[in-house]
């Protein structure tokens, strides 16, 4: 079966300036030159420490940050060409669930005005229609009906990022970025909230970026992996591939750090040196290379490019291209 990618993303950077000493502004690369595409009906996992720009990404993607270069392709579609009405009604397809649902929602408004509101912006269905839409919803998250009444500050963590879901799914989307989305709940209502979004990919045929810190969660959810490191990608695999035959440096070191439940003897954890690098001073080459246990001169002085080993997996390191 042919794969139908959904989204194509090429050559994509976000550079921010910070102000430096005096009046010098220095540049923070958070996301630097990064290539990847996913297929229509996919979870495509996307990991890497805080701060290495994962978030970032996943928002530039949907426009939501104004990049420096590149392209977002969706659907043949450059979405950065776009004018400010045919954006609008591209966000009808494209939506995002935040990290955290109490700063993501709007506290004056009922949980049934949360939802009714991205209907009502988009002109979508009558008023009637839209009061059904909005109980299938709310019926649909798992969200007892009496909710529909109620503030935010009323529901419990997982029940306002239930609502944050439902609210992503009132426009009938295709592509979902999940930002972090089960990163601020407790870990029994993450199970909870992960099986919930699982169960609405089959059932709308959805797709999901689905940006983590936590590669258990990512394990879970995940058709392939992107490991990110300062604003790079390292590796991209399946996850079949990443748990079992990880190739970059970073991405083993991660891997090891993982609790094995069934293991008979916990694999050696690989301890990294150092610091992660001040992302408005990155290193020369390899951004990995003052902290990767296996360093050579080739890493200190030339960046490595992301090449495929096979199908589904790609690494960027001199390991593997020497």
């Amino acid at each position: 079966m042919i794969k139908q990618s959904l989204v194509q993303i090429n050559n994509l950077e976000k550079h921010f300036k910070v102000k430096g000493k005096g009046f010098k502004k220095k540049v923070l690369k958070a996301v630097d030159n990064v290539s990847f595409e996913i297929f229509e009906g996919e979870t495509v996992g996307l990991v890497g420490e805080s701060g290495c720009g994962k978030s970032t990404l996943g928002r530039t993607i949907l426009n939501l940050h104004k990049p420096g270069a590149g392209k977002v392709i969706y659907r043949d579609n450059n979405i950065f060409d776009l004018s400010n009405h045919q954006m609008k009604a591209l966000r009808k397809e494209i939506q995002i669930i935040f990290q955290d649902p109490s700063a993501s929602l709007n506290p004056r408004k009922t949980i049934e005005a949360i939802i009714l509101e991205p209907m009502i912006i988009h002109n979508m269905y009558t008023h009637e229609k839209r009061l059904e839409k909005m109980s299938e919803l709310i019926e649909l998250v798992g969200l007892p009906h009496f909710h529909r009444k109620r503030y935010p500050h009323e529901l419990s963590g997982g029940q306002k990022q239930r609502v944050g879901i439902a609210r992503a799914l009132a426009l009938e989307p295709k592509f979902i970025v999940c930002d972090e989305a089960v990163s601020a709940l407790d870990v029994s209502v993450q199970a909870q909230v992960i099986n919930l979004l699982q169960d609405l990919q089959k059932k709308f045929n959805l797709t999901y970026l689905f940006i983590s810190h936590n590669l258990n969660v990512v394990y879970q959810v995940s058709d392939r992996v992107i490991v990110m490191y300062l604003g790079k990608i390292v590796e991209i695999a399946t996850y079949s591939q990443l748990y079992k035959n990880p190739q970059h440096p970073y991405t083993k070191a991660l891997m090891s750090a993982i609790p094995q439940v069934h293991a008979h003897k916990q694999g050696e954890k690989i301890k990294l040196e150092g610091d992660v690098p001040n992302p408005m001073d990155v290193p020369k080459g390899c951004k990995f290379n003052t902290r990767c246990p296996q360093v050579f001169s080739k890493c200190k002085e030339i960046e490595p490019k992301l090449i495929e080993l096979e199908s589904g997996h790609s690494v960027a390191c001199h390991l593997i291209s020497n």
